[in-house]
């Protein structure tokens, strides 16, 4: 093993994205040169493709292992485990009374009249859900005592039962957690090997169901997330890399390893995060403060609104197949997470995403994905059905021969064929206009995600920049923009690995917060400053067991506010200090306007505080500094024909490289090609490079709407 150099020669940055079919790795030195590599996921065991692919990029680069000091990471394990029902068999040990609570859950439906609507399992089912006596009052208070017998004869009977993880949830313990630290410590005591958690320690929060729901998801990701992070960190040790592992949490933030296998909860959205992050800086950076991130690699798309330079931000959301959004407005389709995450739309349609024909005799695009094996049916791995990315060589869009610089070889003659046989023939068309038809519908789910964050968030889209970004971003924004209304793309450096870059620009993050439940005019400005204070002073131990401290640490306060006799919160950012009360108002009132469309003069009520604690790393992401490094471009010819219309004829289009274009709009059509994506400029679209690399279209002509 390469011995572990000093932290001054640690001077290198590693950040990985583990996504559906590639898994992408971004290397920055200590000069802010950005070095890339895209090898294929390995689904069995997705820590190989990191480990595999990592150590090879250090080998080509002549970089010694000990020079890494940190290794980034954003992983889909937490998400994959929920959606492949592959977690740890797990108990869940309540109050009495409260068995059902999972299966009662909100009482909702997420679409009133879908008669095919089933409630989604619970993770853990009826005979593992087990009660004991005890109860809390509301405000705290003792009603009855934990009955330590009926604890301890749970807990034997989930054990025999094959039970690998448990957890603790009782009634209001939210207020008085000393039954469930009890509960735990007996557990603990009698089976050593059992993994447990308690809701205190991962959400204390009023609201029997969500806490509930949030403790035992966490319960039953534990195991696979402990196995997976460990494989990580003892494979790189192997290669040499002494380097910490940081986790990329739902939120944007990073917690180290450890943390991460404790509360697995608060990473199940990882991966989609680290473009967030990368897309809020570069927004700032070019003076789009107002913009959409739109992430759209091999198997999901994903949308994110920034506003004012900031993220949408949620504290709840659901975790399910299909689209997946923010519960604000679509409740009971999936696994309630109260947790800080991204305010992200997600839905199953990326370069990877089959396209077949249902029993109806209508075409259908995803969610079902090819992934990084078999693939598409142009990688000639074994998959002969149709997908996206088929549909976009058989139009011309990408490289008809290779992508990734020459490493992973395309038959276009398998697409042509995909095509033909499974859409093209059944639905009496030809293949050119079967291709239109498959990105045609995979642009209308993506349009979906993008008004899920818009439209259906009060915001008209047409007021946003859309920054593209994956493998597959820069080819299809494009045709989403116009029907959104939206008249200029941004597709930034490095766009088919932005993911693993922003990751880069993220900070160790942490979040605390307690339980207020009371008017907001009758919070005294003392109990305000000791709750603050106490929030505070945790906050900074955990920060300094991270190795930050004075100024490398950054505060951030938040509120959740409702007005009385609602059940749902609005979050608003308030800074400390004898104003804060008065600053919370306001800004709840306006964010209400906002989001709700009218004002409403009820009584506030302050629900929770909330405080996120930063630990401002050594060296961040800065587009301004940062210089990607050059990669191979492999091009047949150049130029290709290319089809920018169903009906139209093929138009013979150059192909470029980013470098070839400078400050000086350029009008298309162009393909830009690059290592990691490919860019589409249609006619009437003008292209250019800007000062920080990245590519600006600007459209013409009529504009869609944003209804």
């Amino acid at each position: 093993m390469t011995p572990s150099p000093t932290a001054g020669e640690r001077t290198v940055r590693v950040a990985v994205d583990i996504g559906g079919t590639f898994t992408d790795i971004v290397l920055m030195t200590g000069d802010a040169v950005l070095h890339e590599a895209k090898v294929s996921t390995t689904p069995s065991d997705p820590s190989q493709a990191v480990i595999s692919g990592v150590a090879a990029l250090l080998r080509k680069l002549a970089i010694p292992p000990s020079a890494v000091a940190e290794v980034l990471h954003g992983t889909t394990v937490a998400s994959n485990t929920i959606l492949q029902k592959s977690g740890a068999a797990t108990g869940l040990i309540t109050t009495r009374g409260f068995r059902d609570v999972l299966e009662i859950g909100r009482i909702r439906m997420p679409e009133m009249f879908d008669l095919t609507w089933s409630k989604p399992q619970p993770l853990v089912p009826r005979r593992h859900r087990l009660e004991v006596g005890e109860r809390m009052a509301a405000d705290g208070a003792v009603v009855e005592d934990l009955n330590e017998a009926d604890v301890l004869a749970a807990a034997e009977k989930l054990s025999a039962a094959g039970i690998e993880s448990i957890a603790i949830c009782f009634i209001n313990s939210y207020r008085n957690p000393r039954h469930e630290q009890r509960a735990e410590a007996i557990i603990r005591a009698a089976f050593p090997e059992m993994l447990l958690t308690a809701s205190y320690a991962v959400l204390p929060e009023m609201k029997e169901y969500e806490r509930t729901s949030t403790t035992v998801v966490n319960a039953y990701l534990l195991a696979a997330m402990r196995r997976y992070l460990n494989r990580l960190e003892d494979g790189l040790r192997e290669t040499g890399i002494a380097a910490p592992v940081l986790v990329m949490t739902s939120n944007g933030g990073m917690i180290p390893a450890a943390a991460a296998s404790e509360k697995p909860v608060l990473v199940v959205a990882s991966g989609p995060a680290g473009a967030v992050v990368g897309g809020t800086r570069l927004a700032r950076a070019r003076g789009d403060m107002d913009a959409i991130v739109f992430d759209m690699g091999g198997t999901t798309a994903k949308a994110v609104v920034i506003e004012s330079g900031e993220p949408s931000m949620t504290s709840e959301y659901e975790f399910r197949d299909g689209i997946s959004t923010s519960s604000r407005f679509i409740k009971a389709g999936g696994y309630m997470l109260n947790v800080p995450a991204i305010d992200i739309a997600e839905v199953g349609a990326g370069g990877g995403s089959l396209a077949t024909i249902d029993q109806g005799g209508l075409l259908r695009v995803g969610p079902e994905s090819a992934g990084a094996v078999p693939g598409p049916a142009c990688y000639n791995l074994g998959n002969s059905f149709p997908t996206v990315t088929d549909a976009n060589i058989v139009l011309g869009y990408i490289n008809p021969t290779a992508l990734a610089g020459g490493q992973l070889p395309i038959d276009k003659a398998l697409s042509l064929a995909a095509i033909e046989k499974y859409i093209a023939t059944p639905l009496g068309m030809t293949a050119v206009e079967a291709a239109h038809g498959i990105r045609a519908v995979a642009n209308a789910a993506m349009s979906r995600a993008i008004r899920a964050v818009t439209v259906e968030r009060g915001r008209d889209p047409r007021d946003f920049t859309l920054i593209a970004m994956g493998g597959n971003g820069g080819i299809h924004a494009v045709e989403l923009a116009p029907q959104l209304g939206i008249r200029r793309i941004i597709v930034p450096p490095l766009s088919g690995v932005f993911s693993a870059v922003g990751m880069l620009g993220a900070d160790i993050e942490h979040t605390s917060l307690t339980a207020v439940l009371k008017r907001l005019d009758d919070v005294t400005d003392a109990e305000l400053k000791a709750t603050m204070d106490g929030l505070a002073t945790e906050m900074l131990r955990r920060l300094q067991q991270d190795g930050y401290s004075g100024d490398k640490v950054a505060l951030a306060w938040q509120a959740d506010l409702r007005h009385e006799g609602q059940a749902s919160e609005l979050t608003v950012a308030f800074e400390a200090g004898s104003g804060a009360k008065a600053q919370m108002a306001e800004r709840f009132l306006a964010e209400y306007l906002k989001t709700y469309g009218y004002r409403d003069t009820t009584a506030i009520d302050l629900v929770k505080l909330r405080l996120v604690g930063r630990g401002l790393r050594d060296v961040r992401l800065d587009f301004g500094a940062m210089r990607p490094a050059a990669q191979p471009v492999t091009k047949a010819t150049l130029s290709r024909a290319v089809s920018f219309g169903r009906g139209e004829a093929f138009v013979e289009t150059q192909v470029v490289s980013r470098q070839a274009l400078d400050g000086t709009p350029r009008p298309g059509p162009l393909i830009i090609d690059e290592f990691d994506a490919t860019i589409v400029v249609p006619p009437n679209v003008t292209v250019a490079r800007d000062a920080v690399g990245s590519i600006v279209m600007e459209l013409a002509g009529e504009m869609g709407g944003a209804s």
